[in-house]
């Protein structure tokens, strides 16, 4: 490619980046718009895809320019292509997902972001364009992987109480989840390891530790399952 392209965007074609958090609730990453028609709202973090570049390469780019995130793992999620999805000219964007520990990233806002957080989805404010229903599919995405694959090691500290883990299960699901049931479920996978320790400096009693078997994670990773609760 000629060399004077190499910098160009296609602004025609963008990237959305759904990236959730957990730490008790269920979170989403926003920015606030800096500049441009949407100045001042809150948006999924994205931007424009660079001629010179991947469509990987260009969502690591925005995010990490726009929040400060980076070396996550991005799924390619879906394109929305909806005639009318921006104003005044045609766009299609692609939406990347991927699901990380809060507290294992500062947020640093940046390029044409004036702000950066995590908002609790019942929080979310109104959001431009379409980000609400990337937003929504990106959930519905998140509920399934919880239910086929065991996620909690994206979003769990490396040690865990079973009541964090169900806590994590119940905010992503929207539901209440029997205890007992789940609990029982869960220790029958073979999934979990007791790290033979309890909780540390705790108001309540403190609960035992567990963590992944990280061999039995991924191999239900790699070959799923159905998990009824």
């Amino acid at each position: 490619m000629n060399n004077k392209f190499k910098d160009d965007i296609i602004d025609a074609l963008s990237i959305d980046c759904v990236i959730f958090g957990f730490n008790g609730d269920l979170k989403i990453l926003l920015v606030q718009h800096g500049e441009g028609i949407s100045k001042g709202k809150w948006a999924i973090p994205g931007g424009w895809i660079k001629y010179n570049e991947g469509l990987d390469a260009a969502a690591e780019r925005i995010l990490s320019a726009l929040t400060g995130v980076k070396d996550i793992f991005l799924e390619q999620l879906k394109t929305f292509g909806a005639v009318d999805r921006y104003p005044n000219k045609r766009v299609l964007t692609v939406a990347y997902f991927s699901m990380v520990k809060p507290e294992d990233y500062e947020i640093i806002p940046g390029f044409t972001a004036s702000d950066a957080r995590w908002f609790k989805l019942t929080e979310v404010p109104d959001l431009p364009y379409d980000h609400q229903e990337i937003l929504q599919y990106g959930l519905t995405h998140l509920k399934h992987q919880v239910r086929h694959f065991p996620i909690g090691f994206n979003l769990l500290p490396e040690k865990f109480t079973l009541h964090q883990l169900h806590q994590l299960y119940e905010a992503i699901l929207d539901v209440k989840l029997d205890k007992p049931n789940f609990r029982r479920k869960f220790l029958k996978m073979g999934l979990l390891v007791d790290c033979k320790e309890k909780q540390q400096d705790v108001a309540h009693r403190a609960a035992s530790l567990y963590r992944f078997d990280e061999e039995v994670y991924t191999e239900l990773k790699d070959k799923g399952f159905n998990f009824e609760f």
